[in-house]
């Protein structure tokens, strides 16, 4: 579940966390342009005029700002987006199981196992479309939901998701051919399912569509070039301050460029990603709850006639 962690957690514990922080990837960066500060602040001081004056960069500032800025804010829209996607697959399985469940007419004893098994397929296409997603494959997860044979079926699939919502689409309508459902409400269980795959779609999208190369390759060489500079601005001034100066500022523009990198891909295990094992258990859960309620409107005609499937 989300957890409101800035509330929950001290302040400073918050800012001095290692895990799920930018630190350890930056890390090298940082100490590269510290080592490399270093050295320029010892050549100036065996007498070399090597320093350049502090508006030198000032251009190069702007540039790098608004790149910065454009990366890290398409970054988080990508993020922001999928998490959206994943709320609208919850909601719209959670509506689909809530129709199948109390809608669907039970005219024979088997017709609730047959409802309970489609309520599982449910709850796999959400843990399919993760494994999808992470480019894992398929595991026990997903096996206690399905019968031996689908689950056999689904690892011979490109896409597991998509031969689900196929599942789910022949049981809606054979349900119709067998009049347990109206025309009217066959249709707006199909939209729901329609909804998911195109949620499916909306997720593969970001995941196939990362940020242009080429955009990636030139901020990071303005980054290394603009980070390189600065002991160059700072040496004549501050002196042996230089090297604290470079870690802060190379630190703080390494940070804001890895954020990027870190959330741009929301689906993967890390800890800034979007936390679908806890999406999926949510979906399990409310798909077992439903099944404990007795759909009193499944076991009379919900018709008055013939008409209503026309």
């Amino acid at each position: 579940m989300a957890i409101d962690w800035v509330k929950r957690r001290n302040w400073f514990a918050i800012a001095l966390q290692w895990r799920g922080s930018v630190i350890p990837a930056i890390l090298p960066r940082t100490l590269l342009c510290v080592a490399f500060s270093l050295l320029v602040l010892l050549v100036y001081k065996r007498g070399f005029s090597i320093g350049l004056a502090p508006t030198a960069s000032v251009l190069l500032n702007l540039v790098l700002g608004l790149l910065l800025v454009f990366r890290t804010n398409t970054a988080y829209e990508r993020f922001w987006e999928g998490r959206r996607l994943w709320g609208n697959l919850i909601n719209n399985i959670r509506n689909l199981a809530r129709h199948i469940w109390v809608i669907i007419l039970e005219k024979e004893e088997s017709d609730r196992q047959e409802k309970e098994a489609t309520l599982d397929l449910l709850a796999a296409f959400a843990v399919a479309m993760k494994t999808h997603l992470r480019q894992e494959v398929l595991d026990e997860e997903i096996a206690v939901l399905l019968s031996p044979t689908c689950y056999a079926k689904l690892h011979q699939m490109n896409n597991p998701s998509l031969e689900i919502a196929l599942w789910i689409q022949d049981y809606l309508q054979h349900q119709y051919h067998r009049r347990c459902v109206n025309l009217h409400q066959l249709s707006d269980m199909q939209q729901l399912l329609n909804n998911m795959v195109d949620t499916l779609g909306g997720c593969e999208r970001i995941l196939r569509t990362p940020i242009p190369l080429a955009y990636a390759i030139h901020l990071r060489q303005l980054l290394l070039i603009y980070c390189l500079l600065l002991p160059f601005q700072f040496v004549r001034e501050f002196g042996w301050y230089t090297i604290v100066f470079v870690a802060i500022l190379s630190f703080t523009l390494f940070g804001v460029e890895e954020i990027g990198i870190e959330i741009e891909n929301p689906f993967g295990r890390d800890p800034n990603d979007l936390k679908l094992d806890n999406f999926c258990a949510t979906i399990c859960t409310n798909v077992n709850d439903l099944k404990k309620v007795e759909p009193l409107s499944a076991k009379f005609p919900p018709f008055s006639d013939v008409s209503s499937f026309v």
